[in-house]
């Protein structure tokens, strides 16, 4: 949706509020890219067009082939896509599981398929066809990749407490998705601006999370039960502004997202210290046993550990 621009220096004059720069009601857009779902993958759904426009121009037997291939290549596209999108969030996580169903695998196939029904609807025989289908198969890949087949970061971590982490980043993305669809109501592009700073405060913290799974059990509050109170109190102040454009409903929400992002801010630098920590007191143990048995006595011991001793060889007498 179309939405006037409107800052200290546009025609209307809106003045900073005070205390923040002219710039901090912008999103920020460091560190994001385009997605790759919104580009070449959209161009799939032309194909599929051009098959249906030349199937009402056939016979009713040839018709029918060219409608299963544009409806079997409007299928590989939508697959693709969701394809690309599953994998962009499994790039952005520090821990993530491999898609369940590898979708751009499956749009290949179709893709082939779908390229082979066409072949057969324009009279070209069998081989012609069978090369479509599988140049169009050669080319999907080549073009878009294949699925993430195996779990990501994973390794050396319980496979419970990677699915729990899995499980509560889900939740939360869930909710953070749901915040910025509800403040859309609202039609105000700095609130807009502020629930997505939050959003990037929050998956600051599920990173940190993700990175350390133990610390989601100081965690799972904030990611549920916070942001849960988060999505519904967007929802309904929304709503609420969406009629009345009370000020003082938009003051108290914006008090709520600045106490929220100072909340997650301080527990993601509460975790990241809590981490530090440990690794201080593990290596304080460390230098103590190397300062009490010395380098010499240290590596003995671990090798002793390491290497069990040959069994005594028995005499012939024996």
């Amino acid at each position: 949706m179309a939405q006037k621009f409107g800052g200290k220096y546009s025609p209307s004059g809106a003045p900073a509020q005070p205390g923040m720069p002219d710039d901090a009601a912008r999103p920020s857009f460091q560190g994001k890219r385009r997605s790759r779902a919104g580009g070449r993958v959209n161009l799939l759904f032309f194909v599929p067009l051009l098959m249906a426009i030349r199937a009402f121009q056939s016979d009713p037997a040839t018709m029918i082939l060219y409608l299963a291939a544009a409806g079997t290549l409007v299928l590989s596209a939508w697959l693709t896509r969701e394809g690309i999108l599953a994998q962009e969030a499994y790039d952005g996580r520090t821990i993530a599981r491999r898609p369940a169903i590898p979708r751009k695998l499956f749009g290949a196939a179709l893709t082939g398929a779908g390229l082979f029904l066409g072949g057969l609807a324009g009279g070209a025989g069998l081989v012609t066809p069978l090369l479509f289908a599988v140049i169009g198969v050669v080319l999907h890949v080549a073009s878009f990749g294949p699925d993430p087949l195996r779990d990501k970061g994973a390794e050396g971590i319980d496979p419970f407490q990677s699915d729990r982490v899995a499980r509560a980043v889900d939740e939360g993305e869930k909710h953070l998705t749901a915040m910025k669809d509800a403040i859309l109501r609202a039609q105000d592009r700095q609130l807009e601006a502020q629930v997505g700073r939050f959003s990037e405060t929050a998956r600051k913290l599920f990173r940190t999370v993700e990175g350390d799974p133990r610390d989601l059990t100081g965690a799972r509050k904030d990611i549920g039960v916070f942001l849960r109170a988060a999505r519904d109190a967007t929802a309904k102040f929304a709503d609420l502004y969406a009629q009345t454009r009370d000020p003082k409903a938009r003051a108290d929400y914006e008090s709520l997202l600045a106490d929220l992002d100072r909340h997650f801010k301080a527990r993601t630098a509460a975790l990241l210290s809590n981490d530090h920590t440990d690794l201080d007191v593990e290596i304080g143990v460390l230098r103590e046993r190397l300062a009490l048995e010395g380098p010499s006595a240290l590596s003995t011991s671990v090798f002793s550990d390491a290497t069990p001793s040959p069994a005594p060889l028995k005499s012939e007498s024996d």
